[in-house]
């Protein structure tokens, strides 16, 4: 694909400019380091853009903190566009210690209610729906619902969403699919991670 240069052009009767203006749904998946990352690069631009940016963050815990959440609160603090963030579902539970146990697909089941209200609402312009796959893939969120509700999300709200594993239905009904491939990692010399650089 030539930088910059369509492939194709459709002939659906739309202008350019309209075809620009289209909501976008994207996902990042793959074993890669990464996806998260580069959906809050997304978010940055369009905070800058003066878009409400809505955070939806499952499989991490309350008390995990990502540096990626403390820059955009402190700019949705700052007078421009605001920042929601969301965290819910399964909160690292391989880690937690026995009689810690929540009931983490309800709380999934509970974020994605809660999603699609503010899609009704049009409550955000940007999403970030990050490790959404997962719950999807564990069977605590429909596929089909997920795609569904997001085809017939009303204005343009552009969506991304994050995670390995996403599942072929998912991918189908995505304008933009980037796949996360590890060529090499720190981890692969017993480095772990780093403040800074994973968090």
């Amino acid at each position: 694909m030539p930088q910059g240069k369509v492939t194709t052009v459709p002939q659906d009767g739309l202008t350019t400019r309209q075809r620009r203006r289209q909501a976008v749904l994207a996902v990042h998946t793959g074993a890669g380091k990464g996806k998260s990352t580069a959906a809050f690069g997304m978010a940055l631009r369009a905070w800058s853009a003066g878009w409400p940016i809505g955070v939806f963050q499952f499989v991490k815990s309350e008390k995990w903190k990502v540096g990626e959440e403390t820059a955009l609160k402190t700019l949705g603090r700052s007078g421009g566009a605001p920042v929601t963030w969301h965290k819910m579902g399964e909160g690292w539970s391989w880690i937690q210690r026995p009689g810690t146990e929540r009931d983490h697909a309800a709380e999934a089941a509970e974020g994605w209610a809660q999603i699609k209200r503010d899609l009704a609402a049009e409550t955000y312009k940007f999403l970030v729906l990050d490790e959404f796959t997962y719950p999807m893939k564990w069977g605590w969120v429909s596929v089909d619902d997920v795609v569904a509700t997001l085809a017939g999300r009303p204005g343009t709200q552009h969506v991304v969403i994050t995670g390995r594993d996403a599942a072929p239905g998912l991918l189908e009904a995505a304008d933009l699919v980037t796949e996360m491939t590890k060529v090499k990692h720190p981890m692969d010399a017993g480095r772990k991670g780093q403040q800074g650089i994973e968090w």
